[in-house]
């Protein structure tokens, strides 16, 4: 009998009409309340928090960071679910794993309809995370959602309000789930998980700017003003920017700020093609490529590089253990 713990933060999992919309206002139990359980697992249930996901801050993603590693500490814990909301779901997601070393599968999921509607996609989708959680080793942290099972690493939420919310644009298919069995594809590929990070008292500002047509380094310069320790600057095509805001880059990594380098097209590698402001430039002047993670989860990767170290240069050093091998080699060419 497999023993899952879930860990209840919210989200429209956890949704109900407030008067003039829906927000998070249920605990866990009455969460799980809605699922039915698969055979032969038992479930306790954690509630650490109950927001709509856009509130969340880095303390609480923390936290949730924190909480997963003290209930694995129990050896009789055969996985996690964490319900979540969606619209930050990929980060927290992301972060978990980044720090996840256990064999023990993490499965995060959610809904894109409030809980207690008749077509709500809530009480599935906790079903389909729990069995994924009990009958998965190995795998890191998953998302589970819509039938679908994705690595966290890569994945970001693709559809608005559809129900098959997620996707990695740049790989195929993980896993899926029917008929009660969750059958996977694939193998995710994983770095080296990073230590546990300390509970800062103000965690380090980390903001995201992106590029556009006209664009000009007037937000990525706010940014560094206003005290931002770590910049995601999400360039245009496959990183490219222009030659003032290569400038403000170089200007801000020798103030120590750290500074990674996505795209807003949504698939594909940051790779360095083009000069004259583009990627090869923004790369020369320190910043670093996240290859395939877009902006959401660039961010979670400074975070946690900017919480592992103080010394700008170790700082981008663990930045490149987090992006994993691949994206590593392209941040020491």
């Amino acid at each position: 009998m497999g023993r899952i713990v879930v860990i209840s933060t919210g989200g429209t999992i956890a949704s109900r009409w407030q008067g003039s919309g829906f927000a998070a206002d249920a605990d866990g139990r009455e969460v799980m309340a809605t699922a039915p359980l698969p055979e032969d697992i038992t479930v306790e249930v954690v509630d650490l928090f109950s927001v709509n996901s856009p509130r969340l801050t880095t303390a609480h993603q923390l936290t949730l960071l924190r909480t997963v590693h003290e209930v694995l500490a129990d050896p009789d814990v055969d996985g996690i679910v964490v319900t979540h909301g969606t619209d930050t779901l990929e980060e927290s997601a992301f972060l978990v794993d980044l720090h996840h070393h256990d064999p023990r599968t993490i499965v995060f999921t959610g809904a894109q309809r409030p809980m207690g509607t008749a077509d709500g996609d809530g009480p599935g989708n906790l079903y389909d995370a729990l069995l994924t959680a009990a009958n998965t080793r190995g795998l890191g942290v998953l998302i589970s959602f819509a039938g679908r099972v994705h690595a966290a690493r890569g994945t970001v939420k693709t559809q608005a309000v559809a129900l098959d919310a997620f996707a990695d644009p740049s790989k195929e298919l993980l896993g899926k789930i029917g008929f009660g069995k969750v059958t996977m594809l694939r193998t995710p590929q994983r770095p080296e998980p990073l230590p546990l990070p300390a509970m800062p008292e103000l965690p380090p500002r980390v903001d995201m700017v992106m590029h556009h047509a006209d664009g000009d380094p007037v937000l990525l310069n706010a940014a560094v003003a206003a005290g931002a320790r770590g910049i995601v600057l999400i360039g245009t095509g496959a990183g490219n920017a222009t030659p003032e805001i290569v400038d403000a880059v170089k200007e801000a990594i020798a103030r120590g700020v750290l500074v990674a380098l996505t795209t807003r097209v949504p698939a594909g590698p940051v790779t360095e093609i083009y000069t004259h402001g583009g990627a090869v430039d923004l790369v020369a002047a320190g910043a670093v490529p996240t290859g395939t993670l877009r902006a959401g989860q660039a961010r979670i990767a400074v975070l946690s590089a900017l919480l592992a170290a103080t010394d700008p240069a170790e700082q981008a050093r663990v930045l490149a253990r987090a992006l994993g091998t691949q994206d590593a080699a392209l941040v020491q060419a």
